[in-house]
């Protein structure tokens, strides 16, 4: 199956102290627990002016594949896509 791509979400996200990775994420009431990283995406050079450069995480969780994104500028998570047909790890 393929990454469907959704309306940004902004949700929070609790990361690894030392090496900045995504371990746990709040989403609304929910909080889910990332089992595994896939990929990770700098685009550092490839963003708008008034944006800033951005991380993008593929993670795992025992719900579904997401594609976490962080903000540079603003400090902010947001869900970009999901993929809840993936079979669970």
């Amino acid at each position: 199956m393929a990454m469907i791509r959704v309306e940004p979400v902004a949700v929070r996200v609790r990361t690894d102290w030392f090496n900045g990775r995504p371990r746990e994420i709040s989403w609304g009431s929910d909080r889910i627990r990332v089992t595994r990283l896939r990929a990770v995406r700098q685009e550092a050079a490839a963003y708008q002016r008034r944006v800033g450069p951005r991380t993008v995480f593929e993670v795992d969780t025992p719900r579904a594949r997401l594609a976490l994104s962080f903000a540079h500028r603003t400090r902010r998570w947001t869900i970009e896509g999901l993929d809840e047909d993936r079979a669970a790890a």
